[in-house]
């Protein structure tokens, strides 16, 4: 045979490799199976997360099983903690239970007196429902009607009534004036109540206009009065007029135009006045005063229904306006009891009710914007998961995809105030137990220093509250991964 190359190099590798070969390896070359719980090891824990925000403040939060409530990681979980705007998740639940998914909100035109040849003999009355949508193309739509049934005129007064819900000058007396999130309310609103001021420079002056703007119409209102004045601060200030707002505005922070919303003190009148000029424009005669109305009674010759609560809890989660939350708790309470006179007073009925469901709180009003509510992480993940709140209060929230992890969802209500931040909601995971979650973030006494002055742009709120919602955000990917997927 001839050895060649190939031969020896075949037949020293076989001598060598018989052995090896011979048997199985002791251990298998392909790499170990990770644990089941190698995501949850690798995931930072809780503490740490809440060590590198730097928050300051107090921190405390709950995440649950929704349905069975077993608590699965909690931080502080009942101390009592601001929940800014999430107390809109606790009003929605408590405006479901009194008034139904289905309630409508009815602004009317009742006459006092009959119609004979276009003339009411008698008074014509606005009437409010306590509709806290109703806006100027609503106004205009029953403007319209008014001229259909052939009214041109009244013999009487044209009136406003307001009696469906308490007449408040503001949510939050803590506010500044001017924002327009926290303005007047009562059972006639429009507009959220607020009034759309715009400024423009021409030449060396400004043309400013005050108007009750919509989709469709914006008339000028002088209900609401502005004046410029030379000055670089305030910025604004607010005079309370017979019967009128008197605002002022600082030339000098006016720049070469813009316009903002400021909010309404006398939302009955403000209403009044816009609905007698778009019945004027359909040749309807009112008269140029405005009186307020004893009562709501007479003869309706045209009515306005909003849309059903469902759909304006929906649009008030997820805008958060602050008068819908107020309104609609406000009609809360009144459909559970005697009639209330302050949101204080309201927001404690809602409080009784919550402590049935879910546990104490001490809310001030409906909205969150007063920083002096109080409810615990515990109480707030207990009213999420009680019976019937989940389906009823889950699909109304805003839904939040997770970027990295699209199959997880997380439906949540935020919550925003001066060194006060708040997210609670669900976490949805295929095939994983749904959870709910509160997470509360306040430094409270770094909001007690505050001045009025400085509570609409405090320095260093901007950072904290980025950090805040880091820190959130890093919590619900932790429960998310340890707990939902």
């Amino acid at each position: 045979m001839r050895l060649t190359r190939r031969t020896l190099l075949g037949g020293l590798l076989a001598g060598a490799a018989s052995p090896l070969l011979a048997e199985a390896p002791a251990t298998s070359i392909r790499p170990a199976p990770r644990s089941p719980d190698f995501f949850k090891v690798a995931v930072k824990d809780a503490a740490e997360l809440v060590r590198e925000a730097r928050l300051g403040g107090k921190v405390s939060f709950v995440v649950s099983d929704a349905r069975t409530g077993r608590i699965l990681e909690s931080r502080s979980p009942v101390l009592p903690q601001p929940p800014a705007s999430t107390a809109k998740a606790l009003t929605t639940l408590y405006a479901l239970d009194a008034l139904g998914a289905d309630h409508r909100f009815t602004t009317r035109l009742v006459a006092t007196g009959p119609v004979s040849d276009g003339r009411i003999e008698g008074d014509l009355v606005l009437v409010g429902g306590g509709d806290p949508t109703l806006d100027t193309d609503a106004l205009a739509d029953m403007a319209a009607e008014l001229k259909q049934l052939g009214v041109r005129e009244i013999s009487g007064a044209f009136r406003v009534w307001d009696g469906a819900l308490p007449r408040l000058r503001h949510i939050d007396a803590e506010q500044p004036d001017h924002v327009g999130y926290n303005p007047a309310l009562g059972g006639l609103n429009l507009n959220f109540n607020r009034v759309h001021f715009e400024w423009r420079r021409e030449g060396g002056d400004y043309r400013v206009s005050m108007d009750a703007r919509s989709a469709r119409y914006r008339p000028d209102v002088a209900i609401a009065r502005m004046k410029v004045i030379d000055r670089s601060v305030p910025v604004y200030t607010y005079a309370d007029a017979e019967e009128r707002d008197d605002w002022t505005v600082a030339r000098g922070a006016l720049g070469t135009g813009g316009a903002r919303w400021l909010p309404v003190r006398r939302p009955a009148l403000y209403a009044g006045e816009v609905f007698q000029t778009l019945a004027r424009a359909h040749g309807i005669q009112l008269g140029r005063t405005i009186a307020r109305a004893e009562g709501d009674g007479g003869t309706t010759l045209v009515s306005h229904d909003s849309a059903p609560l469902a759909d304006i809890l929906r649009d008030m989660l997820k805008y958060s306006t602050n008068l819908t939350a107020e309104v609609v708790g406000l009609s809360a309470s009144a459909r559970k009891g005697a009639p209330v006179k302050t949101l204080a007073e309201s927001a404690a009925r809602m409080d009784e009710w919550l402590a049935v469901q879910a546990g104490g709180a001490q809310m001030l009003d409906h909205s969150g914007l007063g920083g002096g509510s109080r409810i615990s992480a515990s109480a707030m993940v207990r009213a999420l998961i009680s019976q019937g709140a989940e389906p009823a209060l889950r699909g109304l929230m805003k839904t939040y995809p997770m970027e990295e992890r699209p199959e997880v969802q997380v439906q949540a209500k935020t919550g925003t105030l001066n060194f006060v931040s708040a997210l609670t909601g669900y976490i949805a995971a295929p095939g994983h137990p749904d959870l709910a979650f509160a997470i509360f973030c306040a430094d409270a006494p770094r909001r007690e220093a505050l001045s009025e002055a400085q509570m609409e742009r405090p320095d260093g709120g901007a950072a904290w509250t980025v950090r805040a919602r880091r820190l959130q955000w890093a919590l619900i990917d932790r429960w998310s991964t340890v707990y939902a997927a």
